[in-house]
């Protein structure tokens, strides 16, 4: 399996519902390194997993969706927690929309998977992935 992965980074406010979180309960910020694997068996006829600037411009685009937002506020996630195992998966199919929509170009369609993983730290992050 080939593989690409595009690097960008996102900053939230959020809070949590429930005593597993601790303090997290209260509004907070988070910063995450967010990271975009592209995956497929065949090279396509470039040789090329994916057009890395259109998967880096559109994981951008996806992310300026969230970026600098607090999610509370936001009515698709009213009463969610908005851990970063589910922020991971929102992520991952938002860019699979986009690759079924076109935005990746041609090529991107024999992809056969993404991954996405938002780091919290240097030693803590989590991950979703999903066939296409």
């Amino acid at each position: 399996m080939f593989s690409i992965t595009v690097r960008d980074h996102v900053m939230v406010a959020h809070s949590f519902r429930g005593e597993v979180f601790g303090p997290a309960q209260r509004l907070h910020g988070a910063t995450f390194v967010v990271d975009a694997t592209f995956r497929r068996a065949e090279l396509d006829e470039d040789n090329i997993v994916v057009d890395i600037g259109k998967a880096t411009e559109e994981l951008g685009a996806v992310l300026s969706d969230l970026n600098y937002r607090n999610l509370d506020d936001e009515p698709e996630f009213k009463g969610i927690n908005t851990s970063t195992e589910f922020l991971a998966k929102v992520i991952a199919d938002r860019l699979a929309d986009a690759v079924h929509a076109g935005r990746l170009g041609e090529g991107a369609r024999g992809l056969e998977g993404i991954a996405v993983s938002l780091h919290e730290s240097h030693i803590a992050w989590a991950s979703y992935e999903r066939a296409l």
